[in-house]
């Protein structure tokens, strides 16, 4: 006698391999990039500095298959002012964290956040 099940007609299955179903669905579907908690209250502190200056309105966030996306708007209907995007391949290159603008053209990229974010402190005016 046998562990395998007989199909109809006396038949015996062929040898199983018992998957896990975690694993299978992290093979056929990759977990998306996102950001982390640190990640996100760096980028939201600059965030609500420039909507209390009137400067922004509205953001959205996008987790990718390669890339997790921080979109921020003037107006919710527009296109995006910049873009904040982390990149996990290019963090041994270039860096994983870059902004770009409306247009495009990478503006600051770099392998820490805190540096790349930098790109939207303002400096200060002497006023006669």
């Amino acid at each position: 006698m046998t562990d395998q099940p007989e199909l109809p007609g006396g038949e015996r299955t062929q040898d199983t391999t018992v998957v896990s179903l975690h694993e299978y669905r992290q093979n056929r579907d990759p977990v998306p990039v996102t950001f982390h908690r640190r990640e996100l209250d760096a980028i939201l502190r600059i965030y609500g500095r420039m909507v209390g200056e009137g400067e922004w309105k509205d953001y959205a966030i996008d987790h990718l298959k390669d890339r997790a996306v921080f979109s921020i708007f003037k107006r919710s209907g527009e296109m995006p002012l910049y873009r904040i995007e982390k990149n996990p391949k290019l963090a041994g290159k270039q860096g994983a964290y870059c902004v770009l603008n409306t247009h495009g053209m990478v503006l600051k990229r770099g392998h820490e956040l805190p540096q790349v974010l930098k790109v939207f402190d303002k400096v200060l005016k002497l006023i006669d």
